[in-house]
């Protein structure tokens, strides 16, 4: 075989298979040969490029430069294009998995093209490095990622080591107070005076640690989803009076100010009193704790709207505008050095928060800055009905309020909190409906399958935090039954879970509606009704 065929052969080759781009251009740099991997990917055939200027062709090679490197392979010397330095030679398009590239990652090397010691034209070569440029993004996601995991990692370590010394100071303060007073009371007699100093400060410091105790153990039954509520309709202004009375003596001993506006006309809130108690005297210890003798804490209770408002303002330090965002955070300070001057774990206002939120309620924090006080707000849905024991809707009131009738409607109700099961009973039944109402999970389902079918219910009302078995265990059991036998009724979350994504969850479970704690009875009327009338039954 000559060499002649050969070269042919060898030419035919990079212009037809060749896994790169190859293109010749003659000594004035017009071009003359386009292979089929550059049509495929430039989008321009052999037919257009072959005899065209390649500087017409891409003129941004003049504009970026690259110009220079075929000048010089004209004047027999090398060059190599990287991806690095310059992106590309040519603009391609391409994709490598879910990496789109404007523009082809290239690696090219333009050489001169010679005929014994001539130099007759140019020859390039482009390498497509997508891959590998997409394979060290990705690796350079995972580093970032586990950068950012183990910063994250850290700084909770960190805060955990601060929290564990906190912890261990703040136990320790009120501990030394009561083992130094008792192991003196232990060791001589003290007189009148002296002695009722030492108990006192024994009660106090005792007071401390405990409420310090509940404050962790409550934490942790809110962070495991065990905290729970008496729910029952509650007058806020018995609430907070209970909760002034007990930090009282707090704000009298450092000379505070306190100054009340409380309107005894706010309606009832649906809640847990203790709770609601504990809300309201963590805000004033915490105000209490930030303001300095001689200073003034202002308290409002007050209703806007159908929305019951406790506002709590003092004129202490206030919170600076890096740390507002985090104040309400677990174990979170805003200086938790050694040298800070409050005590505390850092744990009131998550708690208040956490509280808050579970009663259906929002709070949120205001400050000018450091030295112009502070000033907390939060805000529970009131109960429509005033009576003290259940929120009783009439039948004038809901047909006032153009509510569609439930006469006549079976609902069984599932909620295992007796005031709340009661509650819910009420306003049902108040509507029209025939209500059967049980306090689990395992009961419900025990109906369902024996009852026949004219007391089967059209509708099912359930709670989600239930103990053993809550209301997603129940819809999914509930959904496993044959339609015949109820696996298709249409069923309302009634939850204290109010959250955004707490509702997208429900739905996304089976329920057909979401109707938040404390409970609209007009709203949840409407809501079983949109319900039946949805699921035609």
């Amino acid at each position: 075989m000559s060499d002649r065929s050969v070269d042919t052969a060898l030419v035919r080759w990079l212009e037809e298979y060749a896994e790169q781009g190859v293109f010749t251009t003659d000594d004035r740099l017009t071009i003359t040969a386009w292979n089929r991997w550059l049509e495929r990917h430039s989008g321009r055939s052999a037919a257009q490029m072959v005899g065209r200027p390649l500087l017409d062709a891409y003129p941004d090679l003049g504009d970026r430069r690259l110009d220079e490197h075929y000048r010089e392979a004209l004047e027999g010397h090398a060059s190599l294009i990287s991806h690095l330095l310059h992106g590309h030679l040519l603009p391609m398009q391409t994709r490598v998995g879910e990496h789109v590239f404007a523009t082809m990652p290239q690696r090219a090397r333009i050489a001169p093209l010679t005929a014994g010691d001539q130099v007759i034209g140019t020859v390039t070569v482009i390498d497509d490095v997508s891959e590998r440029v997409a394979s060290e993004y990705e690796l350079r996601k995972q580093i970032e990622a586990q950068e950012m995991a183990r910063a994250a990692a850290e700084k909770a370590l960190r805060i955990k080591d601060e929290f564990l010394a906190t912890l261990s100071h703040e136990i320790r303060t009120p501990l030394n107070a009561v083992l130094g007073w008792a192991r003196i009371l232990t060791e001589r007699e003290l007189e009148p005076e002296l002695l009722s100093r030492a108990l006192n400060s024994i009660f106090r410091n005792a007071t401390v640690q405990a409420r310090m105790i509940d404050d962790l153990l409550d934490t942790a039954r809110i962070m495991a989803g065990k905290l729970r509520l008496q729910m029952q309709p509650v007058d806020l202004l018995s609430v907070t009076i209970a909760a002034m009375d007990v930090l009282a003596p707090v704000i009298e001993a450092k000379r505070i100010e306190l100054r009340k506006s409380l309107d005894p006309k706010v309606q009832r809130v649906l809640g847990d009193p203790d709770r609601l108690q504990q809300i309201i005297w963590n805000l004033l210890s915490n105000a209490a704790k930030f303001t300095e003798s001689g200073g003034a804490i202002d308290l409002r209770l007050e209703q806007r709207q159908g929305v019951a408002r406790i506002t709590v303002t003092d004129s202490g330090k206030g919170i600076t505008p890096e740390f507002l965002p985090y104040i309400f955070e677990r174990f979170r300070q805003g200086d938790a050095s050694s040298s800070r001057r409050e005590g505390g774990l850092g744990l009131g206002l998550a708690l208040v928060r956490e509280l808050v939120e579970l009663h259906g309620g929002v709070v949120r924090a205001d400050s000018e800055g450091p030295g112009k006080g502070s000033t907390f707000t939060i805000e529970f849905p009131t109960v429509i009905s005033p009576e003290p024991r259940h929120n009783h809707v009439s039948r004038d009131r809901l047909n006032a309020d153009s509510v569609p009738s439930l006469d006549g409607v079976r609902v069984l109700v599932v909620e295992d909190e007796e005031d709340a099961r009661e509650l819910l009973s009420t306003i049902l039944s108040d509507s029209g409906a025939h209500v059967t109402s049980l306090g689990s999970c395992a009961e419900a389902m025990e109906y369902m399958k024996a009852a026949a079918a004219e007391q089967r219910p059209k509708v099912i009302v359930s709670d989600i935090g239930m103990a053993r078995e809550d209301g997603y265990h129940l819809i999914q059991q509930l959904r496993q039954l044959p339609p015949e036998r109820g696996g298709a009724l249409p069923a309302i979350a009634v939850t204290g879970y109010a959250a955004p994504e707490d509702r997208t969850r429900a739905l996304s479970a089976g329920y057909q509606r979401h109707v938040s704690k404390p409970v609209d009875p007009v709203a949840l009327v409407k809501a079983i009704s949109e319900a039946i009338r949805r699921a035609g039954v």
